[in-house]
């Protein structure tokens, strides 16, 4: 059973939420700001629902905090304008976000699809301890991208990349050279049709600029192809 950590100062919301999501088959623990959030975090949480505007400690600053020492999906809870906070709560790290007032079945949705994602990193690609020399790797120009634990080193340091970041990263990896629609990309990472302005696989993209380091032969990591989606450049 998946454990979810909802986290909102609105308690007849949270109420709602946790029978939902219990009838639904998942153990829900409720916090109430982002202090409580903190407090409750451990290595039994299998996603958090992050509302945003919460007193105490808001829901970025408890973001920025648990993307210190936690990769776990993230799906943050925004008001219906509010647009910055969105590209702030990508930029941070969340993988996912969900404007209020939403639907129970997009919700349900959303959340099945990062955890399938999970499931699916740590399941059909799982490396056997023993070795690394069998494990279904990707290496292009210093990058190698372990699929199974969901990490990726270049020059054998490891990146703090989240599993989102990773996901992304590596379905690019898969696709060297060839250009992957940004609507595949939305449904393959994130679970989601993509719908009209939706910034977040572009926010993870740009993460992705951001913390991977400069190639050996002076390329590129990624090339933006207008209308059409993103490529992975293939070594030079």
């Amino acid at each position: 059973m998946n454990k979810i950590l909802l986290v909102d100062d609105d308690r007849e919301l949270t109420a709602l939420l946790k029978q939902l999501l219990e009838l639904d088959g998942f153990h829900v623990e409720l916090a109430n700001d982002g202090v409580e959030a903190l407090a409750k975090l451990d290595d039994t949480i299998d996603l958090i629902l992050l509302d945003i505007m919460m007193p105490n400690k808001n829901g970025l600053d408890a973001l920025r905090e648990i993307r210190q020492n936690y990769t776990l999906p993230i799906i943050m809870l925004t008001a219906r304008g509010g647009e910055l906070d969105r590209v702030l709560g990508l930029e941070l790290g969340a993988d996912d976000y969900l404007a209020k007032p939403f639907n129970d079945r997009e919700l349900l949705a959303r959340i099945r699809a990062l955890l399938r994602r999970s499931a699916w990193m740590d399941g059909p690609f799982t490396e056997p301890v023993s070795s690394d020399d069998v494990s279904p790797v990707i290496s292009i120009d210093g990058l190698v991208l372990y699929p199974g634990r969901q990490e990726a080193r270049f020059d054998d340091k490891v990146l703090d990349l989240t599993g989102t970041e990773f996901t992304l990263l590596y379905l690019l990896a898969q696709n060297v050279g060839l250009v992957v629609s940004r609507d595949d990309l939305s449904m393959k990472v994130l679970g989601k049709p993509l719908s009209p302005f939706d910034r977040a696989v572009d926010m993870h993209v740009s993460n992705l600029r951001r913390k991977l380091p400069e190639r050996k032969d002076g390329l590129p990591w990624f090339k933006t192809l207008r209308s059409r989606g993103y490529l992975m450049v293939a070594v030079g």
